[in-house]
């Protein structure tokens, strides 16, 4: 889901907590040595209700009313790393992050740490990061070591910031091209899209079940059958047999799970035989938990839930949606937490089993434990500034891009060009002369971008004559890549554009190029 620049993308504890420590000299839940489920247990048992809402709903409707002068300043200022033209250094960013993190383990009463969350679909989505190349062009390797190595570097660069958990891989299925979300996925194949899932998990999060600082959670995204919705319409209701989908659109996941021990998974918008995913209790507790053994935790996608009432229509209202989403499997609200809010006033009249509430907080506390956070919650400001979009890892995307070239075919070898006998070289086309980092991409993004008509003229340099002619437009909207984030699309008049390829197609320049 693209994730609005306002939404900020952590959870936020304790904000009613009075300041102060437990008398108890080692609780539980501080020894390291205990199991995850053991210490996530024993601080369930000495959290408010009100604390234990505010871990599934991101504690930022109440951090917002009740919180201290101190720790709105905080958090407001966190707010900006998200923004779209944020230009936050990676070390200001880390130092940000720095003391959220000192203010929720320090002064307030339980000292529960955050899990700050971004994207990294294909690189680090922050301001300076390393850009990789886009989805389906790290499918195009054909190479899952060459993309966990990618990974690694881009869990790196969000880890030194401060970042826990990312919000990928996408391992949904590309089945439609109508569909507008296909850059974002590995292709069509399952075993294709299960093997780069796997390599991108294992670059994130590392190999071992416990995540350190120089990793992030992955989330494997969308759970499940997003990818081929009906008309190509993003969301769109997916209508297939249980065959069908666990031989096809659920394999990937499945790997995710069994192979990777992916640490969270994200359930999608769209509906399976009529049932919301994010209330499909077959797909999101027998599949996911009981058949697969999946131990991590279940986020909604952005606004996820509150579709359920605007989109769905299967809940009469946000109270509804929080019950029948939480039943089934969905422990964390993704949005501005007001669906899973409503959980505070059911579970204190008795609709909602304050049991089954603490089922879901110890699955974000295990995801906590897990990361290491209450051990090792800061991170170095220095290093985050240093590893960020490094001479290091910008040959690794150089070489990621050099991999993920196709070239369907070369007639008499025409590539490469040769300058020496060229004279001049025209370039037409509407995606020419802008950069196109794709979906997910911070803007401004990384310092060093060229477009591919800059591109050409570099390399042919001042011997060859360039011509450059737009030709049409494929949208009147906002051009080049960063018009993803007012994700508009207005289609030109065609007679409009008929009569701009006309006259360019006339112009002395272009004309000339007849008689080469």
């Amino acid at each position: 889901m693209y994730l609005r620049q306002n939404l900020l993308l952590f959870i936020l504890v304790g904000f009613l907590a009075s300041v102060g420590s437990s008398q108890e000299a080692k609780p539980g839940y501080r020894n390291p040595s205990l199991p995850a489920a053991q210490r996530a247990a024993d601080l369930v048992k000495r959290m408010t209700l009100e604390e234990k809402v505010d871990q599934l709903a991101g504690g930022r409707r109440r951090a917002t009313a009740t919180a201290s002068p101190e720790a709105k300043q905080i958090f407001e200022g966190l707010g900006k790393l998200y923004r779209e033209d944020s230009q936050v250094s990676a070390h200001d960013a880390a130092e940000a992050r720095n003391k959220a993190q000192h203010f929720l383990m320090e002064k307030t009463r339980l000292g529960i740490p955050a899990i700050f969350q971004g994207e990294a679909l294909h690189g680090f989505m922050a301001y300076g990061s390393t850009s990789f190349p886009q989805v389906l062009g790290l499918a195009s390797t054909w190479d899952p070591e060459l993309v966990e190595q990618a990974f690694q570097a881009a869990g790196d660069e969000m880890a030194s910031s401060g970042v826990n958990q990312a919000f990928t891989p996408v391992l949904d299925l590309s089945r439609d091209p109508r569909w507008g979300r296909t850059e974002e996925t590995y292709g069509e194949d399952p075993y294709l899209v299960a093997h780069m899932g796997v390599a991108a998990i294992n670059g994130l999060q590392g190999t071992s079940w416990t995540i350190d600082r120089h990793h992030v959670m992955a989330t494997a995204k969308h759970f499940a059958a997003h990818g081929q919705p009906e008309s190509g319409t993003n969301t769109a209701p997916a209508n297939f047999s249980e065959r069908d989908l666990r031989e096809t659109f659920l394999v990937p996941f499945r790997a995710a799970v069994q192979e990777a021990q992916v640490g969270s998974v994200m359930a999608s918008y769209n509906e399976i035989d009529g049932i919301p995913n994010h209330i499909n209790r077959w797909l999101l507790d027998r599949v996911l938990r009981q058949e697969w053994g999946f131990g991590g935790y279940v986020t909604s996608d952005g606004n996820g839930l509150q579709m359920l009432v605007e989109t769905h229509h299967v809940a009469a209202d946000f109270a509804q949606a929080a019950r029948e989403a939480l039943a089934a499997g969905v422990d964390y609200d993704l949005s501005d937490g007001s669906v899973y809010a409503t959980l505070l006033d059911q579970v204190r009249e008795g609709r909602v089993a304050e049991a089954e509430l603490d089922q879901a907080v110890k699955r974000v506390l295990q995801a906590k434990f897990r990361l290491g956070l209450f051990e090792n919650s800061y991170v170095d400001p220095d290093y985050a500034q240093n590893i960020t979009n490094s001479s290091e890892h910008q040959q690794l995307a150089l070489k990621v891009a050099q991999k993920s070239i196709v070239l369907l075919k070369n007639d008499n070898n025409l590539l490469p060009l040769d300058l020496k006998k060229l004279k001049t070289i025209a370039v037409i086309g509407p995606n020419a002369a802008d950069v196109h980092l794709g979906g997910y991409s911070r803007d401004p993004g990384p310092g060093n971008q060229i477009g591919i008509l800059d591109g050409i003229r570099k390399r042919a340099g001042d011997g060859v004559k360039m011509l450059y002619a737009e030709g049409c437009k494929i949208t009147t909207g906002k051009q080049g890549w960063s018009a993803w984030y007012e994700n508009k699309v207005t289609q030109p008049d065609p007679k409009t554009e008929v009569e701009s390829i006309r006259s360019e197609e006339h112009t002395s320049e272009l004309q000339s190029l007849r008689h080469l």
